[in-house]
Parts: structure tokens; sequence; C-alpha cells
């Protein structure tokens, strides 16, 4: 008999389309270049918001939200790959799912970092440009535009042809459980805290973490 779970709650995937948003307005602002760029920067600081949140809700957050409902260890990803799996794989991210939600993360992390210290040479530079070497600068460029990108564009295809796999060939609906946020199993298992209290704590985390982007740009900004 099937049972109704919240796995998903509402902080997680507000934050998670957010961030979908974000990154396609960071890869469409990149091309068109030009004032866009303003934008550009603009996606980029709330990536930077979200993934600061992300993290701190990672581990305060819901159970399936949590990392540590979702971090395997290597002997249970080879075994999840030989087709060894366990119930708690289909109802929180999967050892792969796991793998590829981390990969995510430290790939965003790395673009946004590099993105802070880059610069064109033209009209363009990262507000942290001035704190660190030109040497430094020179290489978080390059990797920003010409590693960074391109790997993290591969990766998100990846997702989606993963995505699209699980929904076509095992009919696992992941992206409508990442929309309402709930998810039917066939045994008893943990449910996700999503109430009041819990949204508002979230908020009151994101409103912190954008705070401190804010005062970082505003100190940059500020000093000579």
């Amino acid at each position: 008999m099937l049972t109704t779970v919240r796995v998903w709650d509402l902080p997680t995937r507000v934050a998670h389309w957010s961030l979908v948003v974000c990154v396609i307005g960071l890869v469409v602002t990149s091309q068109v270049g030009g004032a866009a760029m303003a934008w550009h920067f603009r996606f980029g600081y709330g990536v930077l918001s979200l993934l600061l949140f992300r993290v701190v809700w990672g581990m305060v957050g819901g159970h399936w939200s949590r990392f540590s409902a979702f971090l395997y260890s290597p002997s249970t990803m080879l075994r999840y790959l030989r087709g060894q799996r366990e119930a708690a794989h289909s109802v929180g991210h999967s050892p792969l799912g796991a793998a590829s939600v981390f990969a995510m993360l430290l790939l965003l992390s790395a673009q946004v970092a590099t993105g802070l210290i880059s610069d064109d040479e033209i009209d363009t530079s990262g507000p942290l440009t001035r704190w660190v070497s030109a040497a430094l600068v020179s290489s978080a460029t390059f990797y920003h535009r010409k590693v960074g990108k391109i790997v993290l564009i591969l990766l998100i295809l990846t997702h989606l042809g993963a995505i699209a796999y699980y929904h076509f060939k095992k009919h696992e609906k992941l992206v409508s459980a990442m929309i309402h946020g709930d998810k039917a199993v066939d045994q008893p298992t943990f449910c996700s805290r999503d109430d009041g209290r819990s949204r508002l704590g979230a908020l009151a985390i994101f409103l912190v973490c954008a705070a401190l982007v804010w005062l970082m740009l505003q100190l940059t900004a500020t000093q000579p």
C-alpha cells in the first residue's frame, strides 16, 4: 500500500528552482555580454546567496535535505551501481543523484568564486579582483570563462538526461516531486519537517546569507 510522504520541504524546493533560474540567467547574460553583464553579476550574487543557504540548510533542514541523508560511502555507491539498492535510495537522493548534487554545488561554488576575481580586461571585473594577485586573476578568468562554464553546462545536461531516463524508463517523476514535495512510498520512512516554523527559519537563514553577500559587496566597494 502506497503512502504519501513529504520528502522535499518548501525551502529546498524554492532554493532549487531559484538556482535553476539564476544559472539560466548566468548562461544567457554571459553570451549576450555588454550591458547584460550587470545582470550577470546580479545572478551570480543570487547564486552565492543560495549556495550559502543550501550549506546551512543541508545541516538543519528537512530530513531528506540534510547532507547526512545522502552522504554515501564509496562501498554504498559500488553496491548501488551493481544493482544492490536500498529502499531509501528511491525516496531521497540515490547515490548517483547525491554525487550529482555535490558536484553541482562544488562547480557552482568554483564558478562564483572565480567570477568574483575575474577580469575580461575590457570593462568588466569582479568585485574582489583588487584583493588578489594579477596571476590569480588571470587563472581565475581562464577557468571561469573557458573551463568552469563548459564543465557546468555538461553536468547540467547530464543531470537533465538522468531525469529523462528516470521519467521514461523507470517511471519515477523526479521533477514533480521537486515541485510539490511529496513522493508515494510503499513502506514507512522519514518525513521531512515542512511546517510554518521551519519555513520562517529558512527565510531568516536566507536573509542572513543574502545580507552577508551584500555586506561583502559594500565593503569591497568602499575600500580604497
